[in-house]
């Protein structure tokens, strides 16, 4: 599941030290979850069980800023 771990890896690199206390600790309880609940989180094909997991799952499936739309 190579587009998962794009996912999770970017959100760490990029968002995870900036998060919520409360987001970082749903972060890491997501990952104790099998990879194929978190890719169908993640992928739309299961609504996560709690709003917190919903708002996790948006800022790990944003899309990096992409500076060509800017000019």
């Amino acid at each position: 599941m190579r587009e998962l771990d794009v996912l999770l890896t970017r959100y760490v690199e990029e968002r995870y030290g900036d998060a919520p206390a409360a987001h970082q600790d749903a972060f890491k309880e997501l990952l104790e979850a099998q990879d194929g609940t978190i890719y169908a989180y993640c992928f739309g094909g299961e609504r996560p069980p709690t709003a917190l997991l919903s708002s996790l799952i948006e800022q790990i499936t944003l899309r990096p800023f992409d500076d060509r739309h800017s000019r």
